[in-house]
């Protein structure tokens, strides 16, 4: 019997790079363990006038996402910063336009999982993946932690982003934090162990 490999979107909004820069290493851990992988970006609410004066990082070059490419996959791995310890309004919005495919059972049965970044340890780290459940809930998507299977997880030796619900990093309030190694490699596990989930269940 032949097996596919799983297809994985990576999919997230990134305002300074941070989540960009995990998306990336996620994306990387993802392939090492067999996925078909391809990073999309969420569509942008902002002006290019707003952004400029936020300070935020010019767009990447990744193809922005289409409610309808959601159906073309097995699972995702969203990834964006936190707003109060919740998704930020141009993700909600994008979830907000996937009535049509939930009225047809479209999402029944994917996988996904979280990742983020905060301006501070106490931001958001968990809450930002606990507040995204319940869209993933009512598309029958199931969710995947990564638990603590990742040593780095439990490190003392500095401050560190990360959580049992996803990899992240900490951006500090001016963004001028930027991704240490221990957060790249909790972000690669994450993409490492989430495409050994869902590969299970694509063979």
């Amino acid at each position: 019997m032949v097996h596919r490999a799983p297809k994985i979107a990576v999919i997230y909004y990134s305002t300074y790079g941070h989540v960009h820069t995990l998306a990336k290493e996620i994306a990387k851990g993802a392939k090492e363990a067999g996925a078909e992988v391809k990073l999309f970006q969420i569509p942008e609410t902002f002006t290019d006038d707003i952004l400029k004066k936020m300070g935020a990082a010019p767009r990447a070059n990744d193809p922005v996402i289409t409610i309808e490419e959601l159906q073309e996959y097995d699972g995702y791995l969203f990834g964006f910063p936190t707003r109060y310890g919740r998704a930020v309004a141009q993700v909600s919005a994008f979830f907000d336009r996937t009535g049509g495919i939930w009225a047809k059972g479209a999402l029944i049965r994917k996988f996904a999982g979280v990742f983020t970044s905060t301006a501070s340890q106490h931001g958001g780290q968990e809450t930002t993946a606990l507040t995204t459940i319940p869209f993933f809930a009512h598309h029958g998507i199931i969710y995947v932690p990564i638990g603590y299977a990742s040593p780095d997880l439990t490190n003392m030796d500095e401050i560190i982003g990360g959580s049992a619900y996803g990899a992240s990093t900490l951006a500090k309030g001016d963004g001028s934090r930027q991704v240490s190694e221990l957060e790249l490699r909790i972000a690669k596990h994450q993409g490492e162990t989430f495409t050994q989930v869902v590969g299970q269940y694509v063979r």
